[in-house]
């Protein structure tokens, strides 16, 4: 049985990630040229079809971390091939989530509010593959797969340690909206619960029949341990990162204002149970 054809692309708008990519195909050819192994004996030996090997060795894909592995063994090079997981664990994913993931891997604090869907930072897999999958224009399966893995990538920080203090409102609505199915939001309400156990994380949820609302727009501000920040709202300068204090206190007194209006972390646990009682 065939594995699973790689699912990432590669970034063309990402030089330094296509060229770590470009690097690790052509290293991978050389070596199995150097064991004599044509491409397609080597393509059965690790479960892919021939022109994916062709692809992959030409830095027009990137290989999954268990291909690596694989190829490590049919190719018997003691650890060789599988370490070059490590230089593509820094380009596989695309570069805005690379970005992203490590100014949160930087950060002692976030502040994370999103009117729309469960913050990235919460999302199970099966709920962010659901909402790739509703995007228009559509992304194709290996792109939905692709930011599916960056996406679920980044929730690594939080069980970092030391972990950031996590500050996290979710709108009910969200909550009781089933992108994908009812079988997903099940799974994202418990894991909302599992991490709302964790001692660095507060979790709010704002409900429905709030007459005051400060939100109503993306937001989140992450601190750093040099005592600098970068906040970002889709409600001001377009949605671009801001490092200048007037803008921080301005969405930072958001973020109050939202949580004030928000139930506590107490109370969200308990409507939480209340919503999955009724999924």
């Amino acid at each position: 049985m065939q594995m699973r054809e790689p699912t990432w692309e590669v970034d063309q708008d990402d030089d330094r990630g296509a060229a770590v990519i470009t690097t690790v195909g052509r290293q991978l050819r050389l070596r199995r040229e150097a064991a004599g192994i044509r491409a397609a004996e080597f393509a059965v030996a690790v479960g892919y079809g021939e022109d994916m090997i062709y692809k992959i060795e030409g830095g027009k894909r990137v290989p999954r971390p268990e291909f690596l592995d694989k190829a490590d063994e049919v190719l018997r090079a003691d650890g060789l091939v599988s370490a070059m997981k490590e230089d593509l664990a820094k380009v596989r994913h695309p570069r805005r989530e690379r970005a992203l993931a490590k100014l949160e891997a930087q950060s002692v604090e976030m502040q994370l509010y999103d009117p729309l869907a469960v913050p990235g930072l919460l999302q199970t897999p099966e709920y962010a593959r659901g909402l790739f999958l509703m995007r228009r224009p559509v992304y194709t399966p290996d792109e939905v797969d692709w930011y599916t893995a960056a996406r679920v990538a980044r929730a690594a920080v939080i069980g970092r340690s030391p972990a950031p203090e996590l500050s996290f409102v979710v709108e009910e609505c969200v909550l009781r909206r089933p992108l994908g199915g009812r079988d997903v939001l099940r799974r994202q309400l418990e894991h909302l619960l599992q991490v709302a156990e964790l001692r660095h994380v507060e979790l709010q949820m704002m409900p429905l029949d709030r007459v005051e609302h400060v939100g109503l727009s993306s937001l989140e501000v992450i601190k750093f341990e040099d005592g600098t920040a970068i906040g970002r709202s889709s409600a001001v300068c377009g949605g671009r990162p801001m490092s200048d204090l007037r803008s921080l206190r301005l969405l930072e007194l958001r973020y109050g204002i939202l949580r004030t209006q928000a139930l506590t972390p107490g109370e969200t646990g308990g409507a939480i149970r209340d919503l999955l009682r009724s999924t």
